[in-house]
């Protein structure tokens, strides 16, 4: 490049900040402008949100520790996941998936072998609770931060309130030099080939940049508005596009881990902030209303009518066919939403920021390596959806039609139904993830979780000749035990 070269955000909230950090800091070493274009107009939606452990990596990657940023978001530590009520016919009532830590490198192995062992019907010990640390943090409640004298690196999440997580990046990000202007875009113009040129402003400012990225949020006003890339919705498998939010007091000593709680068409959250507890119901208005699910969050949260307001929101839940189209990324809502049951949100936007400068460079920044960048981005969101997909599939619910309906459903992709026949014929699942040469995040240990937290195994052998089980054989939970000594409870400002 002999100019600098010059790149727009528009948009910002979470997804437009955390875009302006990673690409000063990664095209750093290269002559370029960033300018992000937000309006203060446009609140973000704050519900209270959680992260997975990438997050993690991308403030280490920018130099910020967690006593810089969390006090300042109410962020609290987040081993995993709890889930309850999701699989209630194979007598497990909960089951955690939490965040695989190295720790876990010396009890995967026996747990895998194990569901292995059961799948032959055998009694041994399943449970993904009993084979990996972070349960024994998240069920003790007990902070991921570790001693100076503990020799492994242990793995987490957050929970943060996304408002206050976006004007934290935003200062972060105007320290590293990004141009911000306040505006609210109208309109945008396109060159002869069909890239964008121009984004006009309601006072009929005019902004031009060399390469474009739409958080715009769902409407999708850059890539989907006025560049014409087809949205392509996950409706068949995934039937959720409602949500109601009621927020309720903080705990007294936060949990450290999202809830997950199956209820009539749909599940609930969970998440605990310093401040305050997000809750929300996540579910399908082909089969509850508005106020019908307002009424079930209440009773679940057992909060009457005037204890504290309730907001409904609409997902739009699938993505886009192209994510790169021309000089225009897609980021947020703006690719894509699957929805929050993994809290996966973030970290999609953030593998797509990562690999998009990865490939901006390598095409001498063009859209040339467009390609290969969607093709990736685009198999990140299947994987997460098969993942997302397999929780509704697997229920062992009867108590409504939502739970039926998504139990019969057969709108599954090619991979799913691979990796669903592989385990029900007792075949070796770590193996056939491997051959299919697609990073995921969602890995072996992550997928037995899933299939052994939901109980799906078959019927136990009439003859039982014992001494199978690795859980006992390598001293678990002594081993588990012993290492959660070394940890206490989080402090109720968790790191401030």
């Amino acid at each position: 490049m002999t100019q600098p070269h010059h790149i727009i955000i528009a948009g910002g909230g979470t997804a437009g900040w955390m875009a302006a950090n990673l690409l000063a800091h990664q095209l750093a070493a290269h002559p370029v402008r960033i300018t992000l274009l937000e309006s203060s107009d446009i609140a973000t939606v704050g519900v209270g949100e959680g992260s997975t452990p990438t997050l993690k990596q991308f403030f280490r990657e920018l130099g910020i520790t967690d006593e810089q940023w969390m006090p300042a978001c109410q962020a609290t530590y987040k081993v995993g996941i709890e889930f309850r009520g999701w699989s209630p016919q194979s007598g497990i009532d909960s089951y955690r998936h939490p965040f695989i830590s190295q720790l876990d490198s010396y009890s995967e192995r026996p747990f895998q072998v194990n569901c292995h062992t059961r799948r032959l019907g055998l009694d041994v010990t399943t449970r993904p609770d009993k084979f990996l640390f972070n349960s024994y943090l998240g069920q003790a409640g007990f902070s991921p931060s570790t001693p100076p004298n503990f020799p492994f690196r242990i793995e987490y999440g957050y929970h943060f309130d996304a408002a206050l997580l976006g004007a934290f990046l935003k200062q972060h990000a105007l320290h590293q030099g990004v141009e911000h202007i306040n505006c609210t875009i109208e309109a945008a113009q396109t060159h002869p080939d069909g890239s964008l040129k121009t984004l006009i402003d309601t006072k009929g400012q005019r902004h031009s940049a060399d390469m474009f990225i739409d958080c715009t949020g769902f409407r999708g006003l850059l890539l989907q508005q006025t560049l014409k890339v087809p949205f392509e919705p996950f409706a068949a498998n995934l039937f959720n596009n409602k949500a109601v939010v009621i927020a309720t007091a903080a705990p007294a000593r936060p949990q450290v881990e999202t809830r997950s709680t199956a209820l009539s068409s749909g599940w609930a959250w969970q998440i605990p902030l310093q401040h305050r507890t997000g809750n929300g119901y996540v579910y399908s208005d082909d089969y509850l209303s508005a106020d019908a699910a307002e009424t079930e969050l209440r009773q679940h949260l057992r909060v009457v009518d005037g204890q504290a307001e309730a907001r409904h929101l609409s997902m739009k839940v699938g993505q886009v066919k192209q994510h790169w189209f021309k000089n225009c990324l897609a980021l947020g809502l703006a690719q894509g939403f699957i929805e929050p049951l993994e809290a996966t949100a973030l970290h999609l936007v953030q593998l797509s920021i990562n690999a998009f400068c990865k490939h901006y460079i390598k095409g001498n920044f063009t859209h040339q390596e467009a390609d290969a960048f969607n093709q990736y981005i685009r198999g990140q969101f299947a994987n997460v959806r098969d993942y997302i997909v397999a929780h509704y599939k697997l229920n062992t619910r009867h108590d409504s039609a939502y739970w039926v309906d998504n139990r019969n459903n057969m709108q599954l992709s090619e991979p799913l139904l691979q990796l669903l026949d592989t385990w029900y014929r007792g075949k070796d699942l770590a193996a056939h993830l491997q051959q299919r040469h697609q990073h995921s995040h969602f890995n072996s240990t992550s997928w037995h979780c899933l299939l052994a937290g939901y109980g799906t195994f078959p019927p136990l052998a009439a003859q039982q000749p014992g001494g199978a089980d690795m859980f006992s054989e390598h001293q678990l939970a002594t081993f588990f035990d012993g290492c959660l000594l070394n940890f206490g409870p989080p402090l109720t400002a968790s790191v401030g």
